[in-house]
């Protein structure tokens, strides 16, 4: 991998602001995960941004992380504002061995922060041939359906599954029509974004990015990614007893106080139905990848595909930063 000097290099940051070598490790890794699998906008451009959130003292670097062991398949985490990559991985990893041993776990967490790529957990259930839903609230940014005043987060729903192929199932979707922190990227690069993906402060659609972070995001679907926005918001904020309902504070703009971010993952095993469970999902697949394609599909990809693709491609490749965030990266 051409990458270990900046992973070396962010993890000497993290430290420098009070991480555990450990912790850093788990930060830097998804991080650079990020950037490898094209997914720049939960990438290094965000290392500014916990960093500062730490030296405010609103992401504690040493948390003492507590669990409350409901029964054998539940578990609730107290973050303790750790970052929430450190949170997260606590989560998954928690999930994953609880469900091996009974079959389906629940792990929810409440008091943690933004904790980059939902399929960053998903995956490590898949690894280990298991089912996985991941649920994260976030800061508001788009407007329920009706309203003209954001309330709900991005609010990424994902879902993974085995393929019995290298290539696992993820579906890692927000239900906005592009994510912040793209909209973020653009603002800091100077670049436009798609119009009818936002609307400034007055109502209008805009390409500006900076005039879309004052105003709002649309959702997927209309009402039905409004909906589905409000669902993520009850299962990782009201259920969890995390922040919820326009509650979490942005990460970039909010010093007012810690995020309470909250997190939900249910994962289960695979053979709870059927014992032949990646013999069917490959007849699946299949049949889907034999439909005649429209004009100019060469492939039908399933969710997680392509970005699988993208990950082997670039992993070997050395991470280009853009002069701006290259400036942070140094200055921090």
């Amino acid at each position: 991998m051409k990458n270990i000097k900046l992973i070396n290099s962010i993890i000497d940051i993290f430290k420098k602001y009070g991480l555990s070598k450990n912790h850093a490790k788990i930060c830097a890794d998804a991080l650079i995960n990020a950037e490898i699998v094209g997914a720049k906008s939960h990438g290094i451009s965000r290392l500014k941004m916990y960093c500062e959130r730490i030296k405010k003292k609103l992401i504690n670097p040493k948390p003492k992380i507590k669990f409350k062991k409901i029964s054998e398949s539940i578990t609730l985490i107290d973050a303790n504002n750790s970052i929430g990559f450190v949170a997260a991985d606590i989560g998954i990893k928690k999930a994953i061995s609880s469900a091996k041993r009974t079959g389906i776990s629940i792990v929810g967490i409440k008091n943690s922060g933004h904790f980059g790529l939902s399929g960053y957990y998903v995956e490590q259930a898949v690894k280990n041939n298991l089912i996985a839903l991941c649920f994260t609230n976030a800061p508001p940014a788009v407007a329920p359906y009706g309203a003209k005043k954001s309330l709900f987060g991005t609010n990424p729903l994902c879902f993974g599954a085995p393929t019995g192929s290298k290539a696992p199932f993820i579906l890692d979707t927000s239900m906005s029509l592009i994510n912040r922190g793209k909209i973020r990227v653009a603002a800091m690069t100077g670049k436009s974004i798609p119009k009818y993906v936002a609307l400034d402060k007055h109502g209008r659609p805009t390409t500006d990015p900076n005039r879309a972070l004052e105003g709002v995001q649309l959702p997927i679907s209309g009402f039905k990614g409004s909906g589905l926005a409000w669902m993520v918001d009850i299962l990782s904020g009201v259920f969890t007893g995390s922040n919820h309902g326009g509650k979490v504070k942005d990460p970039f703009d909010n010093f007012t106080g810690p995020q309470n971010i909250g997190h939900l993952f249910i994962v289960f095993k695979t053979n709870l139905f059927v014992g032949n469970f990646n013999k069917r999902i490959k007849e699946n697949i299949k049949r889907v990848k034999k439909l005649p394609k429209i004009k100019g599909v060469s492939e039908i990809l399933y969710p997680g595909q392509n970005k699988y693709r993208r990950y082997k491609k670039n992993m070997n490749k050395k991470i280009i930063i853009p002069s701006q965030i290259l400036k942070d990266l140094k200055n921090l």
